[in-house]
C-alpha cells in the first residue's frame, strides 16, 4: 500500500491510496469464495463452480464490490495513520481505478483539524454569580420527601375538594354528537392538576362520589384534533372515588425514618448544604462556559463542513443511543415529534459546531500553557469511570487500549485547560 497527500482548501485533505495488484487478486479470490455459494451455472452443482468459468460468463467485474469493500477499510486506515494529518471526519471515498491484474487505486477526502489563533484567554471578565441558599429552597426540598412518604386516604363523606386524586367516568359531546377520545372509565384525575382542558377540574369540586355532573369547557384553537380545536364541549361526568394525600409531620420521627439524622436541624442543614454544593457547581459550570464563549470569540479557526457533519452524526448516534435505553428508538422519536432526518441534524448543528469550538480553543489553550497529564490523573480518571460502570478499575485498565488512553488524556487536558482559564477569569 502506498499513499500520496494533497492538501485542499477550508482544511480539507485527499489522500490517493493505492493497493498492490497482488491484494487486488486475493480480495478477488476472497469475493469469489464469499459470492460461489450463491452461483447458479448448469452443470454444477452450488459452490462448486470454478472462478474462471463464472468471470467468462459474468466478467471478472461481478467480484469487484465485495473486493473494493474488502481492501479499502484496512488500506484508508494504514493511510490514515501514516499520513500526520490529524483527520476529524469520515472520509469521503471514490474509486479511480479497480482492475484484476491492476493497482486498487481510491481517494479518500477528509477533513483535517484546523489550527487555532487565540486572542486573549487570561484574566477574562464575566459577570460575578453569588450562591445562596433561602429558606424556601430548603422547605421545598423537605416537602417533597414528604410528598413522596405521603399516603392516601380514601374519602365518603365528604364532596371533591382542590387537590383530591379522583377516579371519573366521562363522555364528551359536541353539537350533541359523542365524539372520537371522548369517553374514559375509571379515569384518574387530580384535582388542580390542569391535565384536562379549560376549568374541567374546578367545575368537579364540590360534587359528591356517585353524583352525575355536566362540564361545560372550550377546546383550545390550538387543540390538536383539528375537528374540535375551538369548539364548545359538554362532558358528562361521574365521580367515582375520592382520596387526599395525607402528608406526614415533620418532626425527628420523620426525619428519622427518611434520613441518617436524629433532628429537623441536623436534617434541614445537610439539605441546605447539598443544594449550595449543586448551585456551586452550576455557577461553576456556567462561569466555565462564559468564559469559553468570550475565548472562543477572540479566537481565530476554519472548520470544515465535513468535520461539523461528522459531530452532528456522533450527537445523533449518542441521542439515539440514549433514546434506546429508555426502550425507544429514534425512528419513532422522530414520528412522535413530527421530526425530519435532516430537521434534527439542522436542531443540532449549532450544539455541534460550539462543541468544536470549545474543544478546539481549550487544545489551543493546553498547548499554549504547557499543560501536562500524569500517570496519576490517568488513574483518576480511570477509577472514576470504573465506579460509574460498577467494574474494578484493573479490569477496566487491561480492557483499554493504546488509543483509549491518548483519547483520555486529551479529555484530562482539555478539563485541566478549562479549569485554568476559568480560574484566570475575573468576576465583576
Amino acid at each position: 500500500m502506498s499513499f500520496k497527500v494533497d492538501t485542499m482548501e477550508k482544511n480539507m485533505a485527499k489522500l490517493t491510496i493505492e493497493v498492490d495488484a497482488a491484494e487486488v487478486e486475493k480480495a478477488i479470490q476472497k469475493a469469489y469464495t464469499k459470492q460461489k455459494g450463491r452461483l447458479s451455472v448448469p452443470g454444477f452443482r452450488k459452490g462448486k463452480v470454478p472462478r474462471q468459468l463464472v468471470e467468462k460468463m459474468y466478467g471478472v467485474e461481478i467480484f469487484y464490490e465485495d473486493a473494493v469493500n474488502e481492501m479499502i477499510p484496512a488500506a484508508y486506515s494504514d493511510a490514515a495513520d501514516e499520513c500526520g494529518l490529524e483527520i476529524v471526519s469520515r472520509p469521503k471515498i471514490d474509486v479511480v481505478q479497480i482492475e484484476s491484474g491492476k493497482n486498487f487505486i481510491f481517494t479518500a477526502e477528509v477533513a483535517v483539524k484546523p489550527e487555532v489563533t487565540l486572542g486573549e484567554y487570561k484574566g477574562i471578565e464575566v459577570p460575578k454569580n453569588d450562591v445562596e441558599v433561602t429558606d424556601e429552597e430548603v422547605q421545598e426540598e423537605v416537602d417533597k420527601a414528604r410528598e413522596q412518604n405521603s399516603r392516601m386516604i380514601t374519602v365518603e363523606d365528604r364532596p371533591v375538594q382542590d387537590g383530591d386524586v379522583t377516579k371519573i367516568d366521562f363522555e364528551g359531546f359536541v353539537d350533541g354528537e359523542a365524539f372520537e377520545g371522548g369517553k374514559g372509565t375509571d379515569y384518574p384525575l387530580t384535582i388542580g392538576s390542569h391535565t384536562f382542558i379549560d376549568t374541567f377540574e374546578e367545575q368537579l369540586i364540590g360534587k359528591n362520589i356517585g353524583e352525575e355532573t355536566e362540564v361545560n369547557v372550550t377546546f383550545p384553537e390550538e387543540y390538536q384534533a383539528e375537528e374540535l380545536k375551538g369548539k364548545p364541549a359538554t362532558f358528562k361526568v361521574t365521580v367515582k372515588e375520592i382520596k387526599y394525600k395525607e402528608l406526614p409531620e415533620l418532626d425527628d420521627d420523620f426525619v428519622q425514618d427518611v434520613s441518617e439524622f436524629n433532628t429537623v436541624d441536623e436534617y434541614k442543614a445537610d439539605i441546605k448544604a447539598k443544594i449550595l454544593e449543586r448551585k456551586e457547581n452550576q455557577a461553576k459550570a456556567e462561569k466555565e462556559d462564559a468564559v469559553i464563549e468570550k475565548i472562543i470569540e477572540g479566537a481565530s479557526m476554519e472548520i470544515p463542513e465535513a468535520m461539523i457533519e461528522f459531530q452532528v452524526q456522533n450527537m445523533i448516534e449518542d441521542f439515539a443511543r440514549r433514546l434506546q435505553q429508555q426502550g425507544l428508538g429514534i425512528e419513532q422519536y422522530m414520528q412522535y415529534t413530527g421530526l425530519t432526518a435532516d430537521k434534527l441534524k439542522e436542531d443540532m448543528k449549532p450544539q455541534a459546531v460550539k462543541r468544536i469550538q470549545s474543544r478546539l480553543v481549550l487544545e489551543a489553550v493546553a498547548k499554549a500553557e504547557n499543560i501536562e497529564v500524569t500517570e496519576d490523573d490517568i488513574n483518576k480518571e480511570i477509577d472514576e469511570m470504573a465506579k460509574s460502570y460498577m467494574m474494578e478499575a484493573d479490569k477496566l485498565r487491561e480492557y483499554m487500549g493504546d488509543a483509549e488512553k491518548e483519547n483520555m488524556k486529551s479529555d484530562i487536558a482539555v478539563k485541566k485547560a478549562a479549569d485554568f482559564v476559568a480560574s484566570e477569569a475575573k468576576e465583576v
